[in-house]
């Protein structure tokens, strides 16, 4: 592309758009010069027309047009030219004021970072469970989890099927505040491989799923139970022998009754012959860290609220969201 867009590119565009300039004010100026026809007694002549008749009567006139839209439009040509003297827009020229989009962006985010800088820079030398207690932190906290992470999680951080509930205490990867921190800023990638042709027929995958039920205790066929335990080793190597998960790798704890998914019979099957792959995007570069820590508080109090600020003092209302994101979540 930058071999492209080079100085060539720039002077075409520059001299096109001259050009065009140039042609409209001569098509104002030739249509500026029809004229009403006098005759002879000192009144209008009839005007002429351009040839088009419609529906037998109906004809276009070629009439001089009015004064006030030729003026406009020679005002507008005027304006034309001053806007480009003063800002880009003939190729590479940048225009007297020098201004971009990129300038007017990076000047707004110097202005918001001179005047909340102070504030987010007070909380970043806190430790998150101070954070999490101060009340002016969470409401902070809740509008950069409103704007960034609501669209998976949902407002109320309850999340949904595919996305994580926030307020439990149940976590793929661990709870504590430098694990939090580190999803937000790097991202997850939770796969859960397909497993139905490593453990053979579809009765074996049924036979897995209902030994999976009855590790929480959920309703299930204890004979098909039985029989899947012993293909469960093919699952141990991520679950664990007892199927209480890995957080290391992610892998979920299946003893207890909380699915991303569903924990009916058919929902468990269709991960087992299919798998999964969660995605939870890295905000890195979207979040400086001294949000990023204000985010890791929020989302560290939404499990922990013993002893932390009163929820009566934070609005936990959904509110509008700003931006949307299509990709699967894996935070918890």
């Amino acid at each position: 592309m930058a071999d492209f867009f080079n100085q060539w590119w720039s002077i075409g565009i520059a001299v096109i758009l001259a050009l065009s300039i140039v042609a409209c004010a001569v098509l104002l100026w030739s249509q500026s010069t029809v004229k009403v026809k006098i005759g002879a007694d000192g009144k209008p002549l009839p005007a002429e027309t351009t040839g088009h008749v419609w529906d037998g009567t109906l004809m276009e006139q070629n009439n001089p047009l009015p004064n006030w839209w030729k003026w406009l439009f020679y005002i507008t040509i005027v304006f034309s030219i001053g806007y480009l003297i003063l800002y880009p827009g003939m190729g590479a020229y940048q225009g007297k004021f020098g201004w971009s989009q990129t300038g007017a962006y990076d000047k707004e985010v110097a202005d918001g970072e001179a005047q909340y800088g102070p504030i987010f820079s007070k909380y970043l030398a806190m430790d998150v469970a101070a954070v999490a207690k101060d009340a002016q932190a969470q409401e902070i906290g809740q509008r950069l989890f409103l704007n960034t992470c609501s669209q998976c999680h949902g407002s109320d951080a309850q999340g949904a099927k595919a996305y994580p509930n926030l307020t439990d205490t149940d976590w793929l990867y661990g709870g504590d505040p430098e694990t939090i921190k580190t999803t937000i800023l790097q991202g997850r990638n939770g796969i859960m491989p397909p497993m139905g042709a490593a453990l053979g027929s579809e009765d074996d995958v049924k036979n897995v799923a209902n030994y999976v039920l009855s590790l929480s205790g959920a309703a299930h066929d204890p004979i098909k139970a039985s029989l899947g335990k012993t293909k469960f080793g093919a699952c141990a190597a991520c679950h664990g022998i007892d199927g209480k998960g890995n957080q290391a790798l992610g892998a979920p704890n299946l003893t207890d009754k909380i699915w991303l998914y569903g924990g009916d019979i058919n929902t468990i099957s269709e991960t087992i012959n299919k798998g999964r792959n969660n995605r939870m995007p890295a905000h890195r570069a979207l979040l400086s860290d001294a949000k990023v820590h204000l985010l890791t508080a929020y989302v560290w109090g939404l499990s922990n609220r013993s002893g932390l600020v009163s929820e009566a003092n934070i609005d936990t209302k959904p509110a509008a969201v700003s931006e949307t994101k299509g990709e699967q979540s894996n935070l918890k």
